[in-house]
């Protein structure tokens, strides 16, 4: 059993109303969760006042989940997959997209990482930030 994995990190400013909708944001989740080449397990996402969304998908690889604030036109994500066949980049770049992020902050996080054969874990973090699109 290899537990290395993949964890990204996501801040999104500037995102689109589309981050208030509980519906929408279900459907780009399960949908980027497909497109990471995972198997979803469980699926569950709820409102909080006074317009916020939160969500989890649970996947066979982890999970990924989200949280809104539209007022503000933030929203945080995580994803985090393990095995050799996932492309959780494929899945933050896809939500990303339908949300219309204008700025992101993304940390990529490998964990699971072992040195010397002596079973202590580690994780090594890269972390870069990138405007999407231009202001209108």
């Amino acid at each position: 059993m290899d537990p290395r994995g993949i964890h990204y990190i996501v801040e999104a400013s500037g995102c689109s109303e589309i981050i208030g909708q509980v519906d929408r944001m279900q459907e780009i989740l399960v949908e980027s969760a497909r497109r990471a080449n995972t198997q979803v397990w469980a699926v569950s996402f709820h409102r909080f006042p006074p317009n916020g969304v939160s969500g989890v998908v649970v996947i066979s690889e982890s999970h990924l989940s989200i949280h809104t604030w539209p007022e503000a036109g933030y929203m945080a994500l995580d994803i985090y997959t393990c095995g050799a066949e996932s492309l959780p980049e494929k899945a933050v770049d896809y939500v990303l997209q339908k949300v219309n992020a204008r700025h992101t902050h993304v940390s990529e996080i490998t964990r699971g990482l072992e040195d010397n054969g002596d079973r202590e874990f580690y994780h090594s973090l890269i972390t870069w930030e990138e405007e999407l699109r231009k202001e209108d």
